[in-house]
């Protein structure tokens, strides 16, 4: 199921990615896989591989809202930036929170997507 809006709860471990609409919330967790080697650069190519799981459970979400620390968000970004361009206008905002229940989280994404979409003079969907 593809719903319109989606939160994404991101650290640099996991990632909750809550897809909703007013009845309905989906959620799907997501961890990072650590490959413990001496190779250089194979702690960036573990986030990238992260990141890249990320932003496969955000293909079809029109709207998408970041939350997390800001360095998590800021590095999230600027993968998006360089390496999912097309994914970049799906990441309507970015909010700084400190581990939030999913109740919480749905709740901050609602307000933020209705004040969002009022703004962007959008009819939310039902």
């Amino acid at each position: 199921m593809s719903l319109f809006h989606a939160v994404v709860q991101l650290d640099h471990q996991k990632a909750q990615v809550l897809q909703f609409d007013a009845d309905h919330v989906v959620a799907e967790k997501i961890k990072a896989h650590s490959h413990h080697t001496k190779q250089h650069g194979s702690a960036v190519r573990s986030e990238h591989e992260f990141f890249a799981e990320v932003c496969a459970a955000l293909d079809g979400i029109t709207e998408v809202l970041i939350t997390g620390s800001s360095t998590a968000q800021a590095d999230f970004r600027h993968y998006l930036e360089k390496h999912r361009p097309h994914q970049v206008k799906q990441v309507v905002g970015y909010e700084t929170v400190d581990h939030p229940t999913e109740k919480q989280l749905i709740a901050l994404a609602r307000q933020y997507f209705l004040k969002h979409d009022r703004m962007a003079g959008v009819p939310t969907p039902t």
